[in-house]
């Protein structure tokens, strides 16, 4: 009894394991970015849309990289998205009060990406917090739309650039 025992456990523990092993296999990271501006002049504390361009997905390409394709993918989360002022180069985020970034494509609704509150900082590098939503219908569409909602509290005397880097862990399925 004790042998049946010890091999459902030890077949039961393989399994897990294994299970592990091909999710790692079969998990990678793609990468986007895309710029927006902060127009000078942007009123103070109070929430304001900032319109970005399309982000054209490289999806296919990477899925094709790593030897998968679009319908086998399973779960895609945002791992990281961060900030950076990239013009004027001596500026900081302690203009920034809050800001929040919402993701969409034509055919899917809107839905929160990543944000951050009650910034203090005097860096030109900021990482928001992720939200822990599934976006497999937006990495997989060919573009989608970024969209921010940025609260200032301090006066905006020249545009400021922003470039906005997304790393997305992806998890395709075997079969």
């Amino acid at each position: 009894m004790k042998i049946k025992t010890y091999a459902i456990l030890s077949l039961f523990a393989l399994f897990i394991v294994s299970c592990s092993v091909v999710d790692k296999l079969l998990t990678f990271t793609v990468s986007n970015e895309t710029s927006f501006k902060i127009a000078s002049g942007f009123p103070l504390n109070l929430a304001t849309e900032i319109i970005t361009p399309d982000v054209t997905t490289n999806s296919s390409a990477e899925f094709q990289n790593n030897n998968t394709k679009a319908d086998l993918v399973k779960d895609v989360k945002l791992t990281e998205l961060k900030l950076t002022i990239t013009d004027p180069t001596d500026k900081t985020f302690s203009f920034l009060k809050s800001i929040h970034l919402y993701i969409s494509t034509d055919a899917n609704d809107e839905i929160e990406l990543a944000y951050l509150d009650n910034i203090n900082s005097t860096v030109n590098t900021i990482n928001l917090i992720c939200t822990p939503e599934k976006l497999d219908k937006y990495i997989k569409a060919s573009s989608y739309k970024i969209r921010a909602k940025a609260v200032i509290k301090e006066t905006v005397t020249k545009d400021i650039t922003v470039k906005s880097d997304m790393k997305f862990k992806v998890t395709a399925d075997p079969f």
